[in-house]
């Protein structure tokens, strides 16, 4: 499959198993992200690589965010297995910077730009990948126990590891409903 036909078939998948990535395949897609467009060069994003112990903390992490917000014992258990979903997460946040040409705006999609990179990179070595965001993407305790500054934003959490099973193709959508030329 030639990288065109890559992207036009892509989709997330977000029944994820098996094993932490090797380092390689981890510092790979990693490389992807640093690659985002970037407008001056600000690099207004940063990456934490969670797996192995670092799923329990964020696990612990999630359930205390829930418990803070008074939610009940069913809600609370659900977040705190959400790190489970895969063998490898990768967080990312913006860093922002005040530049006179690169609007905050811009530097959020710069970081949106990353984790698809990421995300594409994930699925072209052959494993799954999908980005979530929810609840605890907007969570002051969620932010403060992974060392992200309140102003800063999580732009999303990527799952990523072995297909648990392939999805059927969706049907791609059509270009008329979305496109318009001026």
């Amino acid at each position: 499959m030639n990288v065109l036909e890559f992207l036009q078939n892509r989709q997330s998948n977000p029944h994820l198993q098996g094993a932490t990535p090797d380092q390689n395949s981890i510092n790979d897609i990693l490389k992807a992200g640093m690659r985002a467009p970037d407008h001056a060069g600000l690099t207004p994003w940063r990456f934490t690589v969670v797996k192995d112990e670092g799923l329990e903390k964020l696990s612990k992490t999630f359930k205390s965010a829930a418990v803070s917000d008074g939610c009940d014992e069913m809600k609370i258990e659900k977040a705190a297995k959400m790190p489970f979903r895969a063998p490898l997460i990768i967080i990312v946040s913006t860093k922002y910077h005040q530049h006179v040409k690169v609007p905050k705006k811009e530097q959020l999609i710069a970081a949106g730009c990353a984790t698809h990179a990421m995300q594409m990179a994930a699925c072209s070595i052959g494993l799954g990948a999908m980005w979530r965001t929810g609840d605890m993407s907007y969570h002051p305790l969620v932010k403060e126990r992974l060392g992200i500054e309140l102003h800063e934003d999580i732009v999303g959490f990527l799952y990523i590891g072995e297909k648990a099973k392939e999805l059927p193709l969706k049907t791609s959508k059509s270009l008329d409903d979305y496109v318009e030329y001026f």
